[in-house]
This record gives structure tokens, C-alpha cells and sequence, in this order.
């Protein structure tokens, strides 16, 4: 079946795009509703500082690092089947990480759910581009996207705190085995196959991104010299691209050079938020897992709300009027003091915060692969997925070098307002 055909079958309704939106949201799930249960993991698994933010980072990092070879994957290989390979992968490493007897077994499992999610996320997103083609279905399809990637957030963060508080951390992981393999039985079913457009994957330049992003990552958070050899795999993987017949990042993909830099800073912003927000409830409120996750319904409401709307309307100012949103509640949030309350020094600023993360996401999203040819949507799935997930890695390695989480919100605020920007200059 081509990919014409693929998308006859996909104008019949919108039953495929619920199946990869759920992939979708398993994929942003992972990493936030592990945040809520750090504090949990850490005493059973005996974690040190560093441990705890690997658990995190493993997932990222290695999510990141192989999204573009990814993308790139499902447009040689064929969407669909790089998607399924990717989401029974994702399912396997969520079990052995519910079941990891160690620290090390547990960050080993988070590594390899990063790789599933690699191998899904940009095809899931490169069908949703290939079925709903067209300004208004198009829009419509990034609107549901970006929701779920937003909701998949906030939700995290409340799940994680239910099932932590009920059921023990490892429930966060084993949450998601039902659901992927839900996932996996739904997309046979509703997604029709797509014909490999065919060629090679380009491995030398896959080998070199790969290190390099994992390198320069792990370098920025601990020893120097990783930052180094990363850069400097980096710079060898810029190399090969001009030299290679079928590099893995063509010069056609230019156009979206501009948009997805600004998502690799909306991304740091987007996991710092997920990452300090419920460890200042924690530890310095006092909020058990649950209450902490109670308390971010309305933040996972709004995203929801914002996206679905920024996908079904076309003005420029949306997206400079979403930025001052997220960077008005990011400085709020950076003066709630220690002894603060939801009613007083929470919930307004997680309002303004959810109303612009979700307009920045989708507005972000759809400039990513605007000007994109069809052939190449796997590729722009896995770019502006892996400038995210990269951003996020490598501010969060930073951020956490701050004294506290005021200051890192308050650093958030003043990264959004760049982004803003620049998004204005670019205009």
C-alpha cells in the first residue's frame, strides 16, 4: 500500500489519530510521571543525587539522541512498521523496569524504553502528518497532538502520584505495559501499511549523533571531558553530512532549522517545569505524592484546552501572546515561598504556564514541518521530537545546578522570554 493510499484510508475518520496521539502521550507520560515517585524510588533503590536525575536523563538522553535515525528509519523502512517495532520495544522496557531489582537495572530499562520511544514517537508523528494532510485537517490533527503531549505532562504527574501513593513506585512503570500493547493491537487494526520508500540509513552519521548528543549530555551534568568528545563527535557528524550520498540530515531540512531551535529551548523549559515543580511540592510543601498530583489537574486541563484551540486558529499573535503567558507564570512561580498554599502561590501561575505551554507546542510543532517534503516526514517527526528532548536534557543538566527551584523557574521565565524573541525577529 503507498502512502497515497494510507491516506484514503485515513479520511474515513479520526480513529487512527486517537491510536498515535495514546503513543504519543505514553511517550511524554514516561518521563513525567516518574518524577512524582523520585522520592520513593530513591529510598528502595538506595539512589544517590545523581542516580535520581539519571533515572530521569537515561530516558531523555537516549530518547533524544535516537530520534532522528528514528525518523529517518520510518521513511527507508516504513512508517508503520518502525512505529510497531518501536512501541512493543517501549512496552518490554516498561516491564523490566517495574520488575529492576537495582538502581543500575532500573536506569538500564529507562535507556531502553528511550529507545522505543525513539524508534515511535517521530513515525507516530510522521503518519499523523501523512493522514491528515491539508491546512484544516492538518491543523485539527496538530491541535489533538499537541494536547496529549501537554496533557501527558500534567496527567503524569497526577498518575504518578496516585499510583505511588497507592500502589508503590513501580506501578508507574507497569501502568504503561497494558496501554502500549493496547496501542500496538489498535494500529494494526486502524492504520493501514505504508511502502518503504527504500535506500540505506545513513550508520556513520547515526553512530557519530548518536555519541555525540549522549557524550555532551552526560558531559554538561559530570566530567568535562564527555562535553568535549561529544562536541567534538558532533562536529565529525557535521562532516559526514556534506560528504555522504544519503546523510541522515539533509540540507533540504534547513527550512525547519529555525523553528526547531526554538523548541530545543521550549523543551528545557517543558521538563524543568515537570521536573522542579513537583519536587518543590514534595519537599518543600510537604505534599504527599498524591496531592501533588491532585494539584496539577488544572495545570493538564489548560494545556489540554490551549492546544486544542491554538490548532484551530491561524494567528500569528497567538504564539507571542502564549510565550508571555508561560514566562508571566514561570516568574510567578519563582517567588512561591516555602511555606506557600495551592490557593495563593500555585494555581494562578499554573494556569498562565499551561495556557502557553500548550499554545508554544503546537504553534512550534506545525512550523517544524511546514515546507517538509512528504517523503521526508519520518525525519521531521524525529527532528523537532529529538530538538526537544535534547533542549530538555541539556537545560535540565544545567538547571539543576541552581540553588533552588525558585531560581530555576525564574532562569525558565528569562529562557521563554528568549524564545520569544526570537520567535518575533524570525516574524
Amino acid at each position: 500500500m503507498t502512502r497515497t493510499a494510507l491516506r484514503r484510508t485515513a479520511t474515513t475518520g479520526w480513529l487512527p489519530l486517537g491510536v498515535l496521539a495514546t503513543a504519543q502521550f505514553l511517550v511524554v507520560l514516561s518521563t513525567s510521571i516518574v518524577n512524582v515517585a523520585l522520592p520513593q524510588i530513591r529510598a528502595g533503590l538506595d539512589l544517590s543525587d545523581t542516580g535520581q536525575a539519571w533515572t530521569v536523563n537515561a530516558y531523555v538522553l537516549v530518547f533524544g539522541a535516537l530520534l532522528l535515525p528514528g525518523g529517518r528509519a520510518g521513511d527507508v523502512y516504513g512508517l508503520r512498521r518502525v512505529f510497531l517495532l518501536g512501541t512493543g520495544l517501549f512496552a518490554l522496557s516498561a516491564l523490566g523496569a517495574a520488575l529492576a531489582p537495582t538502581a543500575t537495572a532500573l536506569i538500564a530499562f529507562r535507556a531502553a524504553m528511550g529507545t522505543g520511544a525513539a524508534l515511535l514517537a517521530p513515525t507516530a508523528l510522521a503518519l499523523v502528518l501523512t493522514l491528515y494532510p491539508g491546512p484544516d485537517r492538518r491543523g485539527t490533527a496538530l491541535g489533538v497532538w499537541g494536547a496529549v503531549s501537554g496533557a501527558g505532562g500534567a496527567a503524569g504527574v497526577l498518575l504518578g502520584g496516585l499510583l505511588t501513593g497507592l500502589y508503590g513506585w513501580r506501578a508507574v512503570f507497569l501502568v504503561m505495559v497494558p496501554l502500549a500493547s493496547a496501542v500496538l493491537v489498535a494500529t494494526r487494526l486502524l492504520v493501514g501499511a505504508d511502502r518503504p520508500r527504500g535506500g540505506t540509513l545513513d550508520v556513520p552519521g547515526t553512530v557519530t549523533v548518536t555519541a555525540g548528543l549522549v557524550a555532551l549530555t552526560y558531559g554538561l551534568s559530570g566530567p568535562w571531558p564527555a562535553a568535549v568528545a561529544g562536541a567534538a563527535l558532533l562536529g565529525l557528524f557535521a562532516v559526514l553530512q556534506r560528504r555522504s550520498a544519503a546523510p541522515l540530515l539533509p540540507v533540504r531540512m534547513r527550512v525547519v532549522a529555525a523553528p526547531n531551535v526554538l523548541m530545543a529551548l521550549l523543551g528545557a523549559v517543558w521538563l524543568a517545569l515537570f521536573y522542579f515543580l513537583p519536587l518543590y511540592q514534595q519537599r518543600s510543601l510537604g505534599y504527599s505524592p498524591l496531592e501533588a498530583g491532585l494539584t496539577q489537574l488544572p495545570l493538564a486541563l489548560v494545556i489540554t484546552l490551549s492546544s486544542w484551540f491554538t490548532g484551530r486558529v491561524s494567528s500569528r499573535r497567538v504564539l507571542p501572546l502564549g510565550l508571555l503567558a508561560l514566562a508571566a507564570g514561570l516568574a510567578w512561580l519563582s517567588r512561591a515561598p516555602a511555606d506557600g498554599t495551592f490557593l495563593a502561590d500555585l494555581l494562578g501561575p499554573t494556569l498562565l504556564v499551561g495556557a502557553g505551554l500548550g499554545t508554544a507546542f503546537v504553534r512550534l510543532t506545525a512550523a517544524a514541518s511546514t515546507g517538509v517534503p512528504a517523503a521526508d516526514n519520518g525525519l521531521a517527526g524525529g527532528l523537532v521530537n529529538a530538538t526537544r528532548q535534547i533542549g530538555g536534557a541539556v537545560g535540565l543538566s544545567f538547571l539543576t545546578l541552581l540553588p533552588s527551584s525558585g531560581s530555576a523557574f525564574l532562569a525558565c521565565a528569562a529562557l521563554t522570554l528568549l524564545i520569544s524573541a526570537l520567535s518575533t525577529r524570525k516574524a
